[in-house]
């Protein structure tokens, strides 16, 4: 517990600083579960179905789409000139990095894409080799240059100021990487997908009531599993007020993704895919073409969710008078885009490996059952103690942590099969370990 105290303490004097903002904005959630998620969901949906239920769902859903129909026809594996041979080019062939962003409403209502914040800013690497994705979060607060003469400001005024193409250029002179693609969406987006799906299943880790009237949020979840609809997913995900404000919403965004894919990949979303298409056409805006994401559509389906890394780019809270700016650690964060983006490798001591295990209350005799079967494998339990983090996590808290590692690791050990694996090279949880279980009562 006194752990957990002295992470909230260390983020104290961030939190301190943050001004409550009448409008939330856009997070992590909405913009890789929306346009990856939902967008190549509903590819993959296309690419499975038969040719009568292609035609029965173009029948019923075409009124307002002239061009669905012959989408969707593209797609038919009993369509006779897919019987010829065709020259097909695949798109993944190399590493991608595609530029997630979501904006804010704004106020020119006509163009939701224009003179409007990217509050949330992902950078999403997929390797079709390893069928793997990274996922890495921009803070939006983070200070840094911007190209042509618009000098230093925080990261998220780079749209405002020029467009996607500013933050493309800010993004890759400030990392050094290139950016392949990117993919934009509105707020409205989450509230009618999750509508349309039917809720998405959360559990919410503790009472969550609050009303701004001016910002119009209102949220009113009770602690325990929930069946939010598009309201409350927004409101869950927007909701920051606890004592470890934005870095408790990024959490939050983490697990409704997982939760969101999950309810992606029931067989009831198949019928709800010409719905799912209209709210992408109306609220997403991306320089993929539609060969393009059935690419991406056709390559995710074959990821295992498992197998999905995120990490936050590491730095440090600072106020310049009434600014708050995040200041990037430049050593934390080029180990961030070394192993996230360029994937490098470092060899790993298999004779000295240090791990750390953090278990809820109703969770010792499975904590004090995964620690004998670390050690059985060689590894060495530096930290273990008792504290109330809601959610089951794996952190990798050094580089030479890789997916191999863990996908190694949950071959010999019990309760870590399921749990979700975060590159977190700031080690807040155990310092001295080189990865860190969390067992949480979830």
């Amino acid at each position: 517990m006194n752990k957990t105290t002295n992470e909230r303490e260390e983020y104290s004097v961030f939190l301190k600083h943050l001004q409550e903002e009448k409008e939330e904005t856009s997070n992590f959630a909405k913009t890789l579960l929306v346009i990856v998620s939902i967008l190549c969901g509903m590819v993959i949906g296309f690419l499975l179905l038969s040719d009568t239920e292609l035609i029965n769902l173009t029948t019923k859903s075409t009124t307002n789409n002239a061009w669905f129909s012959t989408f969707l026809s593209k797609f038919s594996f009993k369509n006779k000139e897919k019987e010829k041979t065709q020259f097909t080019m695949p798109l993944f062939t190399k590493r991608q990095t595609i530029l997630l962003v979501g904006t804010d409403a704004g106020e020119n209502q006509s163009d939701p894409w224009t003179g409007t914040r990217t509050d949330t800013i992902i950078l999403l690497n997929i390797d079709a080799k390893s069928k793997s994705i990274n996922a890495i979060s921009v803070p939006r607060d983070s200070k840094v240059f911007l190209p042509h003469d618009f000098g230093i400001q925080k990261i998220n005024a780079a749209h405002a100021l020029g467009g996607i193409q500013l933050t493309k250029e800010t993004l890759e002179e400030t990392l050094g990487i290139k950016i392949n693609h990117y993919i934009m969406v509105n707020d409205a987006a989450v509230e009618k997908a999750v509508d349309i799906l039917g809720g998405v299943p959360i559990y919410v880790e503790k009472e969550m009531h609050y009303h701004d009237y001016s910002g119009k949020l209102h949220v009113n979840l009770n602690k325990g599993l929930n069946i939010l609809d598009g309201r409350n997913a927004v409101g869950y995900l927007r909701f920051r007020k606890d004592g470890l404000g934005d870095i408790g919403r990024t959490q939050r965004q983490q697990w409704f993704l997982r939760g969101l894919l999950e309810k992606l990949q029931s067989p009831q979303t198949i019928a709800k895919i010409p719905d799912l298409i209209n709210v992408v056409t109306s609220y997403i805006k991306t320089d993929l073409s539609l060969y393009e994401i059935s690419q991406l559509a056709s390559l995710a389906k074959n990821i295992d969710m498992n197998k999905i890394e995120v990490a936050t780019l590491p730095g440090a809270p600072n106020q310049k008078g009434t600014i708050s700016y995040w200041i990037l650690d430049p050593e934390k964060t080029q180990e961030v885009i070394d192993r996230m983006i360029y994937r490098d490798k470092t060899s790993l001591d298999s004779n000295h490996i240090l791990g750390g295990i953090i278990y809820s209350g109703r969770k010792y005799e499975q904590a004090e059952q995964l620690k004998t079967e670390l050690e059985k494998t060689g590894i060495t339990v530096s930290c273990f103690y008792r504290a109330d983090i809601t959610h089951s996590q794996f952190i990798a808290q050094s580089s030479s942590i890789s997916n191999d590692f863990f996908n190694w690791l949950k071959k010999k050990v019990s309760y870590i099969k399921n749990i979700q694996f975060v590159y977190d090279p700031v080690k807040n949880f155990c310092p001295k370990s080189d990865f860190t279980i969390i067992l949480s009562g979830d």
